[in-house]
């Protein structure tokens, strides 16, 4: 089944009270991240790690989201979203509110972080702070390794205007001839691979490197006088399309996305220090087709996305205490090598809860031992992101291959910005003799699923596993997520069906104990919100974001037929609660702390009645309608209770904790000092020590 099949439904307007903007929703989201880095109660080096995050996530909106919008500006398209805010309308607002948050980052970081990391002895300091003695040896570093990588670039009838990468860090630079003459542009492009920060020999002091450049760029210029040096950065259009239908081949297509997105002509936002001449930053806007609405001046350093340079610094004084997840309980024989992952799986489901419990000794646990395992006849994997360098997953999937076992790898090519990784990773295991797919035309494999086929006494039993995150070690020790080890035959035989479906021809669209994007999960959701569209329903979802108008008109009926509706919604959330008449008995609260919330658990009903599920989708257009996704029910009543404790927890947070109401967003005032990550980290370890 293809995305062809799925027919696009064209819904009328709605009214505009009914729905929060989208990209507005998401830039909220991305504030509350600022304020982290605004906590004076927090290590200071994980608020630089959070400032970084803040920028890195801004980079990201405005390739994609803003680059969207200004297509459709371009396109001259109408409002295009339920809330009814024009193209237009929402760049305005989003320039506006982009301001707001960057004189709070400002704030922060010359004000709070700066002096709290001096006052740890890790000074960041401008090149018009150093001693003399310090700028001998930045001049000393200049001359050994950056000036012999820089290229100057001069703007003349002879030299058109340079291209600016995307996200690059470059200088402006006025020169003209001593013996008179106008000033003219160079652009100084800073090298990305140098390291942002230059460390001093004392360990403690680091210079801006583009000051650096800055103070001795005279060099690159001789007989030259350099009137100015001015840094500034461009942000370009990412969301290059693919044209999946015209693509006889995939990876060569994806190769393709990636040199377009490298070179992408459209420039969505120029970030300028405001000390920059107003006759630079003119020029800057006419070469690059920008208007005042697409600069932001600021009197910070750019960039500061790089502050996880100095978050990795070795100082374990000034960060979080250092975790390791915990074994659960139910593996830790198969550790000590007194059982194996089989035998515990037949005995029983086992839920994980990263990273309080660990990845390694369960995830990839299951996967390395079934890749060993002589029994094993079968393992299909899919992979939406994974490490670049790294993956014992990979490591496993290519051993099975080497010893003789069907291996099948469904390898997303087109997980944003995970491209190249994924490329390489699929050549690997490719020549490793896996079966390499890259699943339904027109439809993004989002789902998260292995597959172990094994052949044992009484025939052959299938395991899986099932879960809410990626295959990826590392951001499986930074993000909340969980998964379902199962051999329940119900649950194996759908996700082989699901398999089939991705890898092959199918016709499958019906499921026992799954529901499957885009075949049957936007109607099964459907059918369990409204069945607890009653007086005394009660419905609770955990996710990353609430986006779909649909799904946000199902929640609505039911709030009004008198069902109690709870929301834990980490990002976007587009539905306004509280609003009397529409949302009165709806509640929706955020999370955002030291563990990225990820993910997604739906509780349907009370006490006894209640029906769990978990899985990968969000409730947006694009997880329930174009891309494969899976949830799963969870029926075990220990792993409900499981679930239900996470669920608790979260709602009785009141340190990481912000709630939505019809103004906006609020901080949680703190009363009980709950601080959800911190509860689980702690249950977690009273659990596994049993």
């Amino acid at each position: 089944m293809s995305a062809q099949a799925q027919p696009r439904e064209v819904e009328p307007p709605a009214a505009p009270s009914r729905y929060e903007n989208r990209e507005l929703s998401w830039l909220e989201f991305d504030a509350r991240v600022l304020a982290l880095a605004e906590r004076h109660d927090l290590p200071v080096l994980e608020r630089v790690r959070f400032l970084s995050i803040f920028n890195r996530n801004l980079d990201e909106f405005f390739q994609i989201r803003v680059a969207g919008l200004k297509e459709q500006v371009q396109a001259k398209l109408g409002a295009s979203g339920r809330d009814g805010l024009p193209p237009a309308r929402q760049l305005e607002l989003i320039a506006e509110r982009v301001r707001t948050l960057m004189a709070r980052q400002h704030r922060v970081w010359v004000r709070s972080l700066r002096p709290r990391l001096a006052h740890a002895g890790i000074r960041v300091l401008d090149w018009s702070q150093l001693d003399e003695a310090a700028r001998r040896v930045c001049r000393s570093r200049y001359e050994e390794r950056i000036y012999p990588i820089l290229t100057p670039l001069s703007v003349d009838p002879a030299h058109p205007f340079p291209y600016i990468s995307n996200l690059s860090l470059n200088l402006a630079v006025g020169v003209r001839h001593p013996s008179g003459g106008g000033v003219r542009f160079a652009r100084v492009k800073v090298p990305p691979s140098l390291p942002r920060f230059l460390a001093l020999p004392d360990g403690e002091r680091f210079v801006p490197i583009e000051q650096v450049i800055a103070a001795c760029v005279d060099t690159l210029f001789p007989g030259m006088e350099v009137t100015a040096a001015h840094p500034f950065r461009v942000t370009r259009d990412a969301d290059v399309e693919l044209e999946i239908d015209e693509a006889e081949d995939l990876l060569q297509a994806i190769e393709s996305i990636l040199r377009q997105r490298e070179r992408s002509p459209e420039v969505v936002r120029l970030e300028v220090h405001r000390a920059m001449p107003a006759g630079f930053r003119d020029l800057l806007k006419e070469e690059l087709g920008l208007s005042d609405l697409d600069v932001y001046a600021t009197g910070s350093t750019l960039g500061l996305a790089d502050l996880d340079e100095l978050a990795a610094l070795d100082r374990p004084d000034l960060a979080y205490p250092r975790w390791s997840g915990v074994t659960p309980a139910p593996l830790q024989p198969v550790v000590a090598g007194r059982s194996d992952v089989f035998e515990v799986l037949r005995a029983g489901e086992v839920l994980v809860h990263h990273p309080y419990e660990a990845f390694d000794t369960s995830v990839e646990l299951f996967i390395e031992q079934a890749s060993r395992d002589p029994a094993v006849l079968a393992i299909k994997q899919t992979l939406y992101r994974t490490s670049e360098e790294d993956s014992a997953i990979v490591r496993s999937l290519i051993r099975a291959a080497e010893r003789g076992k069907q291996v099948v790898a469904l390898v997303e090519l087109t997980a944003r910005f995970d491209e190249e990784a994924n490329i390489s990773w699929a050549r690997v295991l490719e020549q490793a003799g896996v079966h390499v797919v890259y699943g339904v035309v027109g439809l993004k494999t989002h789902a998260k699923i292995s597959l172990v086929v094994r052949e044992e006494d009484d025939g052959i039993r299938r395991y899986c596993h099932i879960g809410t995150g990626n295959y990826h070690p590392e951001t499986a020790r930074l993000y909340e997520d969980l998964g379902l080890l199962t051999a329940d035959p119900e649950i194996t035989a759908d996700v082989a069906d699901l398999f089939n479906f991705l890898t092959g021809y199918s016709g499958q669209d019906r499921y026992r104990r799954i529901l499957v994007a885009p075949l049957t999960l936007r109607r099964g959701i459907a059918e369990l919100i409204a069945e607890q569209a009653r007086p005394g329903g009660r419905i609770t979802m955990k996710m990353n974001s609430l986006v779909d108008a649909r799904m946000i008109d199902a929640l609505y009926e039911a709030s009004a037929a008198g069902c109690e509706i709870d929301l834990i919604v980490r990002g976007i959330c587009c539905l306004r609660p509280g609003v009397p008449g529409l949302s009165d008995r709806i509640r929706v609260r955020s999370l955002v702390g030291r563990y990225l919330e990820h993910s997604r658990i739906f509780r349907f009903g009370a006490d006894e009645e209640a029906r769990y599920f978990i899985g990968s989708a969000d409730l947006m257009p694009r997880n329930l309608d174009r891309r494969v996704e899976c949830v799963t029910e969870i029926r075990q009543p220990q792993l409900q209770r499981r679930l239900d404790e996470i669920l608790a927890v979260c709602m009785a947070d009141d340190v990481l904790a912000w709630e939505l109401g019809p103004a906006g967003w609020t901080k949680v005032p703190p009363s009980s000092r709950v601080d959800a990550q911190a509860a689980l980290q702690r249950l977690a370890q009273e659990r596994a020590a049993g």
